[in-house]
């Protein structure tokens, strides 16, 4: 499966941002487009240095712990015994996923309720190293839940779409006998877990996963943009459906037609209330639709997009933490 080389991905958003942050915006907003929304208001790269030769733990602003044992990281099959630099995200809140551009969406298609994702990867002098790890590492992620959690890793390509979602690990990445367990419980508050890859890792589990599917359809009205990919690389306008009461921020990108979209076939849960919403920006312009049903068979509804500001979108993300 074919895969975006993040790290000059995050070396742009840095620029991004520095640009941005030097507009003067007549009109009050900071950001220029979406894909400028994700990397200014989206969760900031962190930068950690460690040296290769021996075990590494790190703790990253939101609470994560991150154990790397020595000659874990390669480059070129070969373990890194010197100087490494470790770059972080930490998805943590729903905010944080609507902010980012990112989503809690299966391979599938089928809704995950998120215990928090992450971002990691590395570079020795600028090169990226490899994905695959010679031995584990260890990550904590931490929870105010009790229960037991899945491990995911993330997909940068959904067949011919450039969206994100969620696949269950390698089971043995390196070919060295690391077996990952695709499952965690809780332990002293966090989700402690190992990992044999570097990249997107996910702590998620199935949403109202017993409940009868259906297939959901949105159609936007004044839509100023074309749809969003994965962290608005291309296009302006997103649409999510975000459950009441469970960490939920299902992107529905499937094109069904002129402004249309649908969820994947069959995998929204019949009976789960939520938000349907929808924002875009486009040539420093905001615009803004919700609407709060319950999901039904085959649910067709519509969003109106209306401008609006800045502040309002980012309020509005922020509310979803608490919905």
């Amino acid at each position: 499966m074919k895969k975006l080389n993040l790290t000059y991905v995050l070396v742009a958003i840095i620029i991004l941002f520095s640009a941005a942050c030097k507009k003067d915006k007549t009109n009050g907003n900071t950001a220029n487009s979406a894909k400028e929304f994700a990397a200014i208001f989206g969760p900031q790269v962190q930068n950690v240095k460690i040296n290769g030769s021996i075990s590494n733990t790190f703790t990253l602003k939101g609470g994560t712990k991150i154990t790397i044992p020595a000659g874990a990281i390669k480059l070129g099959g070969v373990a890194v015994t010197g100087d490494i630099s470790i770059d972080a995200m930490e998805v943590l809140k729903r905010s944080d996923v609507l902010f980012s551009g990112t989503n809690t969406n299966h391979i599938s298609g089928a809704p995950l309720a998120s215990d928090g994702f992450i971002y990691l990867n590395a570079n020795v002098n600028g090169t990226k190293v490899d994905q695959a790890l010679s031995a584990a590492i260890k990550i904590s992620i931490p929870t105010n839940r009790t229960g037991t959690t899945q491990i995911w890793e993330g997909v940068e390509k959904v067949g011919a779409d450039n969206q994100m979602a969620w696949q269950a690990p390698v089971q043995n990445p390196n070919g060295g006998g690391v077996q990952i367990k695709r499952e965690a419980d809780v332990n002293g508050g966090t989700f402690t877990f190992d990992m044999g890859n570097l990249g997107w890792i996910n702590c998620d589990v199935f949403y109202s996963y017993t409940n009868p599917k259906t297939t959901t359809r949105v159609t936007l009205v004044n839509n100023p943009g074309a749809m969003a990919s994965f962290r608005a690389f291309s296009g302006e306008t997103f649409v999510f459906f975000c459950a009441k009461g469970s960490n939920v921020a299902a992107q529905i990108y499937t094109p069904d037609g002129t402004n249309k979209v649908k969820s994947y076939d069959d995998v929204m849960p019949i009976g789960a209330q939520g938000k349907y919403l929808s924002f875009s920006i486009k040539d420093g312009k905001y615009y803004y639709a919700e609407l709060e049903t319950t999901i039904v068979a085959n649910q067709n509804i519509t969003l109106s997009l209306v401008e609006t500001t800045e502040a309002q979108v980012q309020a509005a993300i922020n509310s979803l933490n608490n919905y």
